[in-house]
């Protein structure tokens, strides 16, 4: 009888340590692909993104100036440096002036929390290869040794993370300029000096240092997975890093991965699909519809309106998407008026209309336009159908749900149980009250016990 004891006990130990071990992943994509997306990242629905670095500096035309400068040889960045700049002045002596001396983390934590986003994603390097951090591959080129002289990666780090925030991090694989990387290019890729010696570290790094719930990697593009040695970090990523558990990733990790291998799917800039994908996806969008950078000379006109961005967010969500809207600080660490009044005018109507937006699954009828366009989402027996535009009447027909004798439709933000009558075989009229205010030109239905 102990000898049974003794062997159940055996058994349940075994049992109890292939749990915590979990599944092991190998550095192939039929193995990475396999891995389930964690739970949060789809409940949360919206983030912040944040592109900051030395092109904040000449803040013009684009955070890829640096590019168009001297490679596209844009007329018009010639143009601002011959007018604006001495003769000789190069892209690198930008970066004394990257001052952030008005970069307070928490204001900008305040901001992005009262925004309702629930994830931040800062840019610790893009391709001009500065970093926001002092990486130890990266000497004299980063925050700490020039420019601002601190770690702006830990600082918002820890400021995001004190507000129940999740955190995570943009980096570019390539650099535009690094000699390196410029040498196992002309190699045609067949070296990967530059991997070795700088992407890979500085991801390794990235992850050990500060932990990121999210890697959002870019930059790939020119040269395959193989090169990267992608497969590889992600492995280590999911297998054995201290975020295996709770990290997610998109799908830029080499020449042809895009919407194809990954965490989420990231597609190309600004995605914007005509039905519902099968694979959970992000729509990265910008205030400013120019550039992701902050510029100096952007004009009101190029800006998303309140409308704009909430219809956009509406959209992405019904089609099982997340939406990661983009602000650019200026050199100096501040977040423009501009975008920060859009950011708290985004939270107030999420205050209001958020249970239609997180933790929601697609529906399985997406929209559908009749009295006026319908995005719906949903929660079990509960559906939302959000309208973005003023029907300017009190009857409001929805014809897709099939109503019971238990439904029950309200207004979110108003309590009280509207008056509603079915159609034929599906659909409802439902009797509005007056619509509310709202800067967002946004309202949702809440229809309880509705198939």
């Amino acid at each position: 009888m102990k000898d049974d004891f003794n062997q159940i006990s055996l058994f349940l130990c075994l049992l109890s340590c292939a749990s915590s071990l979990g599944t092991r992943y190998t550095p192939d994509w039929a193995s990475l692909d396999a891995r389930p997306l964690p739970e949060w990242y789809d409940e949360v629905k919206f983030g912040i993104f944040v592109h900051w670095g030395v092109f904040s500096v000449p803040a013009f035309g684009s955070e890829w100036f640096w590019w168009y400068w001297k490679i596209a040889l844009k007329p018009e960045y010639i143009l601002f440096m011959v007018k604006n700049y001495p003769p000789g002045f190069s892209y690198t002596d930008f970066a004394p002036d990257f001052h952030a001396q008005f970069f307070d983390p928490d204001e900008w934590a305040d901001i992005f929390e009262a925004s309702g986003a629930k994830y931040v994603v800062l840019t610790s390097k893009h391709h001009e290869g500065f970093t926001n951090w002092g990486s130890p591959t990266s000497w004299n080129w980063n925050s700490v040794d020039n420019g601002p002289h601190r770690d702006l990666v830990g600082d918002l780090g820890a400021a995001i993370r004190k507000r129940s925030l999740h955190y995570g991090l943009y980096h570019s694989l390539y650099e535009w300029f690094n000699p390196i990387y410029l040498s196992d290019k002309q190699s045609g890729f067949k070296t990967q000096e530059f991997v070795e010696k700088k992407a890979m570290p500085e991801l390794y790094d990235l992850v050990n240092r500060y932990k990121p719930d999210l890697i959002w990697s870019d930059g790939d593009w020119e040269a395959p997975d193989t090169y990267w040695n992608s497969t590889g970090f992600l492995a280590w990523l999911y297998n054995d890093s201290p975020v295996k558990d709770v990290v997610v990733t998109n799908d830029r990790w080499g020449l042809g991965c895009y919407c194809k291998h990954g965490g989420y799917y990231n597609c190309a800039d600004k995605f914007t699909p005509g039905e519902l994908p099968n694979h959970k996806w992000e729509k990265c969008q910008s205030v400013d519809t120019i550039s992701w950078g902050y510029r100096r000379n952007m004009k009101l006109s190029e800006l998303m309106d309140l409308p704009s961005i909430i219809k956009d967010m509406v959209y992405v969500v019904a089609l099982g998407g997340n939406y990661l809207l983009n602000v650019g600080p200026t050199s100096d660490g501040m977040i423009a008026p501009l975008f920060e009044e859009r950011l708290r005018g985004i939270g107030a109507w999420l205050k209001v209309n958020g249970e239609a937006i997180y933790a929601t699954k697609p529906w399985r009828v997406q929209a559908e336009n009749a009295t006026v366009p319908v995005w719906y989402t949903s929660k079990s027996s509960t559906v939302y159908a959000i309208f973005t535009s003023n029907p300017m009447q009190n009857s409001f027909k929805l014809l897709t749900p099939k109503t019971s004798y238990n439904t029950v439709v309200t207004l979110l933000g108003n309590p009280e149980p509207l008056k509603w009558a079915p159609l034929q075989t599906t659909g409802l009229i439902v009797l509005l009250p007056d619509l509310p205010f709202t800067p967002a030109d946004a309202w949702t239905l809440k229809l309880d016990e509705v198939a």
